[in-house]
């Protein structure tokens, strides 16, 4: 495997144990409580990136099943990239706010397995990236599931879904530091 993919698939594991770590035996109106005025929640953050993995895995599946084999031996990102990366997928507090796609809003009131959920989500994730370590992902691209005319690389899909696990485990874990955060029971 090309050394991108071990680094993608530590970067996952890393965002499973923190959203363990945030998440974990949490009950529903703990998950589901926010600061208000349409802040999410930490089970909204996480059900949000169980949509987003899924939206990004069947873009980017559908690409690799066309694509001839070749490797990458590393991610190269384009220009549009890496500002759209930096601008609105990397944790960015006090940034660039950006609305989320229809598609994958989180429920207003995530299900209490939403964790295991997201933790599922991300094994087909790390999947799915150890299977394109067999192919150049800096030449295959995929239509972007949001923005059908905008296409990225697959190296940069994967970099994206990464990066946007850090931004969004960043907002859960300020949840959960907040005042007013309820207690256990």
């Amino acid at each position: 495997m090309p050394d991108w993919t071990s680094r993608i698939i530590a970067e996952l594991k890393s965002a499973d144990g923190r959203a363990e770590s945030v998440a974990k035996g949490l009950t529903p109106t703990q998950l589901n409580w926010s600061a208000g005025g349409g802040a999410w929640g930490i089970g909204q953050c996480l059900d949000h990136l169980r949509l987003t993995n899924e939206s990004y895995l069947g873009a980017i599946s559908a690409a690799l099943e066309v694509a001839p084999r070749g490797k990458a031996e590393e991610i190269h990102l384009g220009g549009f990239s890496r500002w759209f990366v930096r601008k609105f997928i990397e944790p960015n507090p006090g940034g660039a706010r950006a609305r989320a796609p229809k598609k994958i809003l989180p429920a207003p009131q995530p299900r209490p397995d939403v964790l295991e959920a997201f933790l599922r989500s991300n094994e087909v994730v790390r999947g799915l990236v150890a299977r394109a370590g067999e192919y150049d992902v800096n030449r295959i691209r995929f239509r972007n599931p949001f923005v059908p005319l905008l296409r990225f690389t697959v190296g940069a899909g994967v970099e994206i879904v990464a990066k946007h696990q850090s931004r969004h485990l960043f907002q859960a874990e300020r949840v959960r530091a907040l005042a007013g955060f309820p207690e256990g029971s």
